[in-house]
């Protein structure tokens, strides 16, 4: 109905020249004292002439306008094939936006080579980065080692160089987070071993800031993907070894239902303020404990959320001020039922 009342404003001044033209014959008609059947014929013949050039050009129109709308629902993709130009605006309009849309693809192009020039070079700087960490890393633990890890001073350097290490991974993801669609690899994984690898990374931070670690073996498989996710697992537990100064961190599965499951990593550190919970998930957003213990960084938990949503999972977190933080990883899918 829309369309249609498109298409009648675009024809009203035709339609007005006909009006016209008919009461000027029928004007003429009755001063001349032609028949009024003879009349009446000539203006039945017109309208008739009138109505199927009007319901061919509709067609012609309905038709044009379904492949505008085609082609609207396709531009994101492609670059679009314009029906041919009826009038010489239109042509006009046409020369416009093809050259809107060629300024556009080469401004789109630019930055995609700029994108991929500075990942080049932070890929780069990365693994670089890595070799004066990893021999630093060789020497300290000669070091704690001739020392019989009596000195806390080089426990604590030990776990700054590791936060480091951690630090520079966190560069190169949020680097890869664009493209992660072309590195995911979903499979049915022991959800338990994908714990462990995360776990096993961290197990010297336990050591060193004397934690528990109080895993329950989940004996559940998930559909996922092994990098991906184990990089999610080790973020959190990372926030929990940063924010928890004494007591546990706990690992647990909690099922809603035969295909729900829920990971949950829970920590009895100093939690998370009220009014910070709604934006934990931004990118850059820091919070009160971020401002108050200079550690945060406001990126973690965004590349984590963004990395649970590619994966097709869920990410939620329950915490309250001196009662520790759970994150809940919603690992579930829902069942495909036939139709």
């Amino acid at each position: 109905m829309k369309t249609f009342g498109y298409y009648l404003k675009e024809i009203r001044r035709p339609l007005a020249v006909y009006a016209g033209t008919v009461f000027i014959f029928a004007l003429v008609g009755y001063l001349y004292e032609v028949t009024r059947d003879a009349v009446g014929y000539a203006l039945l013949l017109s309208a008739v002439i009138l109505l199927v050039c009007t319901a061919l050009d509709l067609a012609r129109y309905l038709k044009r306008e379904r492949r505008i709308e085609e082609i609207r629902r396709n531009l994101p993709y492609a670059d679009p094939m314009l029906p041919g130009a009826d009038t010489l605006a239109e042509r006009e309009y046409q020369e416009m936006l093809t050259e809107l849309l060629r300024k556009r693809s080469e401004e789109k192009n630019d930055a995609a080579e700029r994108r991929q020039e500075s990942m080049d070079y932070y890929s780069l700087w990365g693994h670089q980065i890595k070799t004066p960490i990893a021999a630093m890393r060789l020497l300290l633990q000669e070091e704690e080692r001739e020392r019989q890890g009596k000195d806390s001073f080089l426990r604590e350097m030990d776990k700054e160089l590791f936060r480091t290490e951690q630090y520079v991974e966190m560069v190169m993801t949020y680097l890869r987070i664009g493209d992660i669609s072309q590195d995911m690899v979903l499979s049915w994984y022991p959800l338990d071993d994908l714990i462990r690898q995360a776990v096993r990374k961290y197990s010297r931070l336990f050591i060193i800031q004397k934690l528990k670690l109080d895993f329950k073996e989940t004996d559940s498989l998930v559909l996922t993907d092994e990098k991906w996710l184990v990089f999610v697992i080790e973020q959190i537990l990372s926030n929990a070894l940063k924010y928890t100064k004494e007591g546990a961190v706990s690992i647990y599965v909690q099922k809603d239902g035969p295909s729900q499951i829920a990971l949950v990593i829970a920590d009895t550190g100093i939690g998370i303020a009220q009014e910070d919970l709604p934006r934990v998930f931004e990118r850059g957003f820091t919070g009160y404990n971020g401002r108050e213990y200079k550690k945060s960084t406001g990126i973690g938990l965004y590349l984590c959320r963004r990395v649970m949503d590619r994966l097709g999972h869920g990410m939620r977190i329950q915490s309250a001020p001196g009662e520790g933080t759970k994150v809940f990883l919603d690992l579930g899918r829902k069942p495909v039922e036939a139709e």
